[in-house]
């Protein structure tokens, strides 16, 4: 869901980046000493879901994860997506440095956005936590596409189908994501409780 360079236009980019650059300083001053290493494991994570993408138009579909990055890491979801970003980026061409802030808005902003809504069930009884889960997989995909959409459409209204079209092609991966974010709640709530956030630590 990456946006490629030379498709936006400079207000666009330069509001993405100030606000890409306010949630990464948010996202560093609430990132714990002992928590670098998980956002690390996170961030590789996010970039491996999507080295296998499927273009679309001026973007493209794949794997996120950016709901479950967000579940488990909450502000500091911006810094581990803009590290995860700039390599995908470097070394793939995937998005671009130029739009690197839209690009980290799209991805890291819905990701605390449902880690907000979505991680005080995480505690409650197993159905509901599930269902919490599945919820910000789902909708952390969803929330992605529409700022993607609004971003093309705010650069040129001509844009406006394609972002439709891009919103409807990911309908299967917001589906995807939430399976795979409740999968991944319901294995941690066993093995690794303390990695769930509203859980006493260890």
């Amino acid at each position: 869901m990456h946006i490629s360079e030379g498709v936006l236009s400079g207000p666009v980019l330069i509001s993405g980046g100030a606000l890409a650059a306010v949630g990464t300083a948010v996202g560093l001053k609430k990132l714990d000493y002992d928590r670098i290493a998980q956002a690390g494991i996170f961030s590789a994570a996010f970039f491996v879901a999507s080295l296998i993408h499927v273009p679309i138009g001026p973007s493209n579909a794949h794997l996120i994860l950016n709901g479950l990055v967000g579940l488990l890491l909450g502000w500091a979801a911006f810094p581990a997506i803009l590290v995860a970003l700039v390599l995908q980026a470097v070394l793939f061409q995937f998005g671009g440095i130029t739009a690197l802030g839209v690009n980290t808005i799209i991805m890291a902003l819905p990701a605390v956005l449902c880690y907000l809504i979505c991680s005080p069930f995480l505690h409650r009884k197993s159905s509901l936590a599930l269902l919490a889960a599945f919820a910000c997989g789902f909708l952390s995909v969803a929330l992605s596409a529409l700022i993607l959409g609004l971003a093309l459409v705010f650069t040129e209204e001509n844009f406006f189908e394609v972002s439709a079209i891009v919103i409807v092609a990911h309908i299967p991966v917001m589906v995807i994501e939430g399976i795979v974010t409740a999968m991944c709640v319901a294995f941690l709530k066993k093995v690794q409780p303390a990695m769930l956030p509203g859980f006493p630590k260890q």
